[in-house]
């Protein structure tokens, strides 16, 4: 017997839904895969706030109002799973935080918190500060122009092996961030129709994907081993491997638990904020205007002496240009969750099975929100603009009880970072450099970010 709605249809009245339909068999499967973020814009466009549409068999909801995606996230969160592409995405994540459900969710959740406690993620600011210098230095050694995303990347990976792991991995840095390149692209397979199927053919792609899981494997495995010998204090590793359940049977992770974790905060430790940092720099090369007033915050707070974990709050001119960074290139674009049971979600009937998707990038230009929303205007996140605005009208880390655990250690992370490298230098897009999104699991800068580097003699 099919389970009731989660709302009293006599207090919710019934709406009617928009239904988006495509030209032809398949059209909007092909939109979806061609351009998932233009297909977006069109349907809020069009449709509203709430649409419906099918691609293949899959009934799939775009919600664009902040109260139902609060709905979506905390009120009604028991009627949801993850979604059809965090499902897949279990082929590299394991039962990772990412991906896991229900008690087993809430139970790894309970041991891994303590290792992102706000005393803690202070105590990494010196890591985060050490490798933006090192990165400074390596800049100042004659790269006039460079991939921004590639240093990002770089220099994000080198400070979460080191939070996590205690270690320094520069020696395996370049076949790491191969195996990413290999493994991010296919993850835009794995939402499609027969993505199962597809994954166990003998394509050369795919055979790439399997090599690339099994480096990272081998990484991260090696390390859990000498982590377990060493008893090492002070990083990531060290406090999930002698985490316990105290609310439950207090027993701790076996190594595959600890490996799924360590591969999530791994993968989303660095990706994300990669992304958020290389859209930041390139927004800031647009806006003269912003970049000057970043860096007389700067000079004002900072001065000469380097970051650290007590300036953090001191810099809310810094933070709100990450923030606006990430508003307008939000590295998570896209959230999705699939009904369990019929759930009525702001009168609107949700059957058991369907896919509801809310959209940072949807939500994040929406002009009753954000006025101007197509401008880099970091005062969105300054004074009576921030306070007056409903907390689902822009959420890059998501919501509920799934929001992303590492979040203080991104904001941390993006801003000490950001503080150390844009003191001391500008970067402008290269002339001729093709700038464009590639939404894959996070927003990617399609064809990199190429920069040239300008020492600021005001510095």
């Amino acid at each position: 017997m099919q389970a009731a709605p989660t709302e009293n249809p006599t207090t919710t009245p019934f709406r009617p839904t928009s239904t988006a339909k495509g030209r032809f068999p398949l059209d909007l499967l092909l939109q979806l895969r061609r351009d998932p973020l233009a297909l977006f814009e069109q349907l809020k466009r069009e449709h509203g706030d709430v649409v419906r549409f099918r691609i293949a068999r899959a009934g799939v909801w775009l919600v664009s109002d902040p109260e139902l995606i609060k709905d979506v996230f905390t009120t009604h969160n028991a009627s949801f799973v993850k979604g059809r592409g965090l499902e897949r995405a279990k082929v590299l994540l394991g039962q990772g935080l990412l991906t896991s459900e229900r008690d087993f969710h809430l139970r790894q959740r309970r041991m891994a918190q303590p290792a992102f406690h706000r005393q803690r993620i202070a105590g990494y600011a010196e890591v985060m500060v050490d490798e933006a210098e090192r990165t400074d230095a390596l800049w100042t050694a004659g790269s006039g122009s460079v991939d921004m995303m590639h240093e990002m990347m770089r220099l994000t990976l080198a400070i979460v092996a080191k939070t996590l792991f205690g270690a320094n991995v520069d020696a395996e840095t370049v076949e790491i961030e191969e195996a990413l390149s290999k493994i991010m692209p296919i993850f835009a397979d794995v939402s499609l129709p027969f993505a199962d199927l597809l994954q166990k053919l003998p394509l050369p792609r795919y055979r790439r994907f399997r090599a690339a899981c099994r480096r990272l494997d081998e990484t991260v495995y090696r390390m859990i081993e000498r982590g377990r010998k060493s008893g090492g204090p002070g990083d990531l590793l060290s406090m999930l491997l002698s985490a316990r359940d105290s609310e439950g049977d207090g027993t701790g992770m076996n190594d595959v638990q600890v490996r799924d974790e360590v591969m999530t905060l791994f993968l989303a430790g660095h990706e994300t904020t990669a992304n958020a940092l290389s859209w930041t720099f390139y927004l800031l090369g647009q806006n003269p205007d912003v970049e000057r007033a970043l860096h007389e915050e700067l000079a004002q707070v900072l001065g000469t002496r380097r970051a650290s974990a007590a300036d953090f709050g001191a810099l809310p001119y810094t933070t709100a240009v990450v923030s606006e960074a990430m508003r307008l290139y939000p590295p998570a674009w896209i959230i999705s969750r699939k009904a369990v049971e019929p759930v009525l979600l702001g009168g609107h009937l949700i059957p058991a099975q369907d896919i509801v998707v809310v959209s940072p990038w949807v939500m994040h230009r929406d002009a009753r929100y954000f006025a101007e929303p197509l401008q880099f205007n970091p005062g969105h996140f300054l004074g009576d603009a921030k306070a007056g605005r409903p907390k689902y009208a822009y959420f890059p880390f998501g919501g509920g009880t799934r929001q992303c655990i590492g979040e203080g250690f991104a904001w941390m992370e993006s801003v000490l970072v950001l503080a150390t490298l844009a003191r001391k230098w500008r970067a402008r897009v290269t002339p001729g450099h093709p700038i464009a999104t590639q939404p894959l699991i996070t927003l990617r800068p399609r064809y990199g970010v190429g920069m040239t580097l300008e020492r600021r003699m005001d510095a």
